[in-house]
């Protein structure tokens, strides 16, 4: 399974007593606590930034985040005079959705053909009725990190006045200094997602974090479900904070083997026309002749090894996005490449 971008390297952690079922440490029949103090806390230390509990909104997942913001922040009514949100793709899926189910409108201004941000047409594109902006950086499908230079270039310009949303599911995988989060208290426009779903290895869990200007955090604080993250959840996430050591090793094993990966793949030249360089646990490349690469992609998840196509996504014609596994699972997804292509155009 490579193609929802998990690690595959396992869970950061595990509830401390999970295999036993008299211990009842999370008191479960109570309900959790709704304000998160101890994850927050473990949350802003692991952090750093000055970053304080009223900074920090806690979701089930960066899904929860993004329909929160929709909701707070933007009126219904996907008509012309309605509100509305500004996307850059080809970018991550669920703004789209959000916006379709809170009935609020979609500006689209596309990404260079680099995966750049072009923030002149960005700031041309907003309207006074535009009141988010999404940034994915490190992006999905397009690996790549956004400089931190161009956040601050929207986040400053008088001409746009609704919030800047840094979407970093894939930060821990960037390197060091990449998060918007260092910008949080210089922009009181700017929150930033993040997940344990990635690098933490906890898709399972289904735990997100807005990181943001006190007021904004309150207002989510005020909007969400008043039990919105259980307890079983929310001890892993504790857990996961105190086992820093455990996510880093894993960070640099998916790294070396992003490495390895990268390589063979522009190694075959008969196959891959190019590989994008990666600030993520995942590589897309550009397969060769018109046509191929949604058959290929189709064909290795037939014989079990399940990639994304991508083909069909602004810049990305002909392209497959595969997550990094395993040693094994990368090895596999490489012997089916070149055994399927092999069958493909004999």
């Amino acid at each position: 399974m490579l193609d929802a971008n998990e690690n595959a390297f396992g869970p950061t952690s595990l509830p401390s007593n999970s295999l036993d079922p008299y211990d009842n440490s999370n008191t479960l029949e109570r309900y959790p606590d709704p304000y998160q103090k101890q994850l927050k806390d473990a949350f802003c230390r692991e952090r750093g930034h000055d970053l304080q509990p009223s900074n920090v909104f806690v979701g089930v997942g960066s899904d929860e985040a993004i329909d929160l913001l929709m909701r707070i922040f933007c009126t219904p009514g996907g008509g012309i005079s309605g509100d509305n949100i500004l996307i850059t793709p080809p970018t991550y899926g669920m703004y789209k959705v959000c916006a379709k189910v809170n009935d609020v409108r979609i500006i689209s201004v596309p990404l260079t053909s680099d995966f750049d941000l072009n923030v002149p047409k960005m700031i041309d594109g907003v309207t006074d009725t535009t009141k988010l902006l999404f940034v994915c950086s490190p992006g999905n499908p397009t690996c790549k990190a956004i400089p931190l230079s161009d956040i601050e270039k929207i986040a400053s310009d008088e001409r746009y006045s609704g919030l800047v949303v840094v979407d970093e599911a894939y930060i821990d995988f960037a390197e060091k200094g990449a998060s918007a989060v260092s910008l949080i208290h210089k922009y009181p426009n700017i929150v930033v997602l993040q997940t344990l779903s990635k690098a933490f290895g906890l898709a399972g869990i289904r735990c997100g974090f807005c990181v943001g200007p006190p007021d904004v955090i309150q207002l989510m604080n005020n909007v969400k479900a008043p039990y919105n993250v259980n307890s079983l959840t929310s001890e892993v996430a504790i857990n996961a904070m105190n086992s820093m050591e455990t996510l880093q090793k894993n960070i640099r094993l998916i790294l070396e083997e992003r490495t390895n990966v990268r390589t063979e793949l522009e190694r075959l030249t008969d196959i891959v026309v190019s590989v994008y360089p990666s600030d993520s646990n995942f590589l897309l490349f550009r397969v060769k002749n018109d046509a191929k690469a949604e058959d290929l992609y189709k064909r290795m998840a037939d014989r079990g090894v399940v990639t994304r196509f991508r083909g069909n996504e602004m810049h990305c014609d002909q392209c497959i996005r595969v997550t990094i596994g395993t040693p094994e699972e990368n090895k596999k997804f490489l012997n089916a490449l070149k055994t399927i292509w092999s069958e493909m155009t004999k």
